[in-house]
């Protein structure tokens, strides 16, 4: 859970998909704005392959395309916009959003910290590596990811949800390595940017962490947040 917190019961959500959705079109227009060919963007490249994975309806990615390349001629603009704090009993925490308002995104996510400590820019990312995460499934029981994260040009990989690995690389290895991957024997999942906790908290009893993922959850659910990464072990 060090490298990137993830809603419990996920699937049985029936929103969930819509929400996803969400913050797809919202990376597509972030990354759009740097070209509209995926060929010449690998960022864009990047959202686009996970849009395909999570079944995105094509106009809909094609539309967020168009509108972040500028050919719709629409002004709105979103905001990357990231904020430090700590989780109840001291959990570190890196909340990435995505925004077309800061001020009304910072005043919220104050009130969203007020059960947790929202901290300074650099309060708490010294604690974390930035990284290339990738998620991918093996296509095969013999699929090895030792071997594949070394042929690949990974730095380390660890156990994922449901039968999945992690792999990590340096941030400017992520393109490359999830290309390298499908040759390994192993299908991309998802592969983005984040952040990987240094020193994740361990040893919490059943009701701090209930209390953690309440919060978690909370933060989750508003509109603007994108990803958490939190330092947490197990």
């Amino acid at each position: 859970m060090g490298a990137q917190w993830k809603v419990k019961h996920k699937e049985a959500a029936a929103n969930a998909k819509g929400k996803i959705f969400g913050k797809l079109v919202k990376e597509i227009t972030i990354a759009a704005r740097n070209g509209a060919d995926v060929a010449t963007n690998a960022h864009l490249r990047l959202v686009v392959e996970q849009a395909k994975k999570a079944s995105m309806p094509r106009e809909t990615l094609e539309r967020a395309i168009k509108k972040g390349s500028g050919q719709l001629g629409e002004t709105v603009q979103y905001h990357r916009v990231t904020y430090e704090g700590f989780a109840p009993h001291q959990v570190p925490l890196i909340v990435e959003c995505v925004t077309d308002n800061i001020n009304r995104t910072v005043a919220e996510i104050r009130v969203a910290f007020r059960k947790g400590q929202l901290g300074a820019s650099g309060s708490v990312s010294w604690d974390f590596n930035h990284v290339g995460l990738i998620e991918a499934a093996p296509d095969s029981p013999d699929a090895d990811p030792e071997m594949a994260a070394i042929e690949a040009g990974a730095q380390d990989f660890e156990p994922g949800e449901d039968g999945a690995t992690l792999f990590l690389t340096e941030p400017t290895d992520l393109d490359a390595v999830q290309k390298a991957l499908p040759g390994q024997g192993f299908t991309v999942l998802s592969a983005k940017l984040g952040y990987q906790a240094k020193n994740p908290v361990s040893g919490l009893s059943d009701e701090q962490m209930a209390e953690v993922e309440a919060f978690l959850e909370g933060l989750d659910n508003h509109d603007d947040v994108q990803d958490m990464f939190v330092g947490l072990a197990g």
